[in-house]
């Protein structure tokens, strides 16, 4: 099984982040944000992980700005730990998925060179989601998935076609999408003997 288990501690976080690359979809999340947490359940659904979230203590009498970012750095960590020497993975992985009107694609190369892009099809927005207390933004998403590449060491794009003015709809096809895109880059291939790299090894 790969497994993981890292922990977050600074003056501003306290945040345990437990992965299980093999799992079942199961998730037990408690991040702060209610909608990051949402969106977490969704992403290890699809992906097929087992994922719990642990926020012992966040500074939300600033903002969430901390705990959002902190997140994705302990569950990039966490899938790099998992994933060891990344002997016989597949390495790359692609994924879409809708919702209304909205279709986000995703691509993931763990390769070891960490890259981020996001891609709102020429619209420069920021959506915030009204309903929620925390007021989520796009911006906060755009964090927490810069964060998530660089400690995963990855390169992922992701581009949402049509967003909507609705958060929600625009950013759980996002969330799906990265959690099938991500199953099928860490899954063995029986093919692949060693490091699936021409070079021999993946930082």
């Amino acid at each position: 099984m790969r497994e993981a288990s890292k922990t977050r501690k600074s003056k501003e976080t306290d945040i345990t982040v437990r992965l299980n690359i093999d799992g079942s979809g199961e998730s037990k999340i408690d991040s702060g944000i209610g909608f990051l947490d949402h969106m977490l359940e969704l992403f290890a659904f699809w992906g097929h992980f087992d994922l719990e979230v642990t926020t012992k203590e966040a500074d939300f009498k600033v903002d969430i700005h901390h705990a959002n970012e902190d997140s994705g750095i302990v569950l990039g960590q966490a899938f790099k730990e998992a994933l060891g020497d990344k002997i016989g993975i597949k390495r790359i992985g692609f994924a879409s998925a809708p919702m209304e009107g909205v279709t986000a694609s995703v691509a993931v190369d763990i390769c070891g060179r960490p890259s981020f892009k996001l891609d709102l099809s020429g619209k420069a927005v920021v959506l915030p989601l009204a309903q929620a207390e925390e007021k989520y933004e796009m911006g906060y998403a755009e964090h927490f998935f810069e964060a998530l590449t660089q400690h995963l060491g990855a390169n992922i794009n992701i581009k949402i076609e049509n967003p909507s003015p609705d958060l929600h709809a625009s950013l759980e096809p996002v969330f799906k999408a990265l959690g099938l895109a991500l199953d099928q880059a860490t899954q063995i291939d029986p093919r692949r003997k060693g490091v699936p790299s021409t070079k021999g090894v993946i930082d």
